[in-house]
């Protein structure tokens, strides 16, 4: 794997979890996790599912606030209070499901990934700078001859482009992907993946992406996190996640005394 050079000129955060702790309809599903995202860099959360990989994500962009310890942002601090909501306009989310509107156009659906920047009651037309916006982001993403297609014509890997498109509409600083490949068969996986990895090493973004497909993680992300039972089990370079940490990261529920008495 090529390791990634970030770009000179990006303002891309760095992201710092100290003593993480996150209850979620009172159970704990994360313990005091400590884990440092660096600037410009593309991380993969890998694990079992129910290891915590989605509810670490939503602690990332402020969805879901620590019951104690705290998310630093490099330019900005603690996420708390108004830091957040700043913090969350500079963050994009690429989801599974797509999350699309399937009877809008691929260039409606992009468009509405700046729907925050305009009254939620508008019924003003896009600029023409936020249209050129959107037909740009297409572009990249290689779908423009589809851009006045409805969704629901399009095949899975056509919706997850969509998808990625409105996320990238939004010139986010920090890039997040709960299970993006996940729909997609291995090549179409590889060469959507090589596509972020190039257009966040171009624009200067930090990326974190949940998968399940090692593999995948590997050839893409500069940096594997496993997670098991809410505790890192892993946090290294890919060639360093040989078979004893992957069966760190990956035991069974009935294993998991000796990954956190290690």
């Amino acid at each position: 794997m090529t390791n990634f050079e970030p770009n000179e000129e990006m303002n891309a955060p760095g992201l710092r979890l100290e003593g993480l702790h996150l209850n979620r309809g009172g159970i704990e599903v994360l313990h005091g996790v400590d884990l440092e995202i660096p600037a410009g860099g593309i991380v993969a959360l890998v694990g079992p599912s129910g290891a915590g990989k989605s509810s670490l994500l939503s602690t990332l962009n402020g969805l879901l606030r620590p019951s104690s310890g705290a998310v630093h942002v490099s330019d900005l601090g603690v996420l708390t209070g108004k830091r957040i909501a700043t913090h969350r306009r500079r963050t994009a989310t690429v989801f599974q499901n797509h999350a699309l509107i399937e009877r809008l156009t691929v260039l409606d659906n992009v468009l509405l990934g700046m729907a925050d920047a305009r009254h939620p009651l508008s019924l003003l037309p896009w600029t023409r700078e936020q249209t050129r916006r959107a037909a740009q982001a297409i572009d990249e993403l290689g779908l423009l001859r589809y851009a006045h297609v409805r969704v629901d014509n399009l095949s899975g890997g056509e919706r997850q482009r969509v998808g990625l498109a409105r996320a990238l509409v939004r010139e986010p600083r920090l890039l997040l992907g709960d299970e993006p490949f996940a729909s997609l068969d291995p090549q179409q996986g590889m060469h959507l993946g090589a596509l972020v990895k190039e257009l966040a090493h171009r624009k200067g973004i930090t990326v974190v992406l949940v998968m399940h497909q090692v593999a995948l993680a590997c050839a893409l992300a500069d940096r594997i996190v496993g997670l098991n039972d809410g505790f890192i089990a892993f946090d290294g370079p890919c060639k360093d996640f040989d078979f004893t940490a992957r069966e760190r990261t990956f035991a069974a529920n009935n294993e998991r005394g000796f990954l956190h008495a290690a």
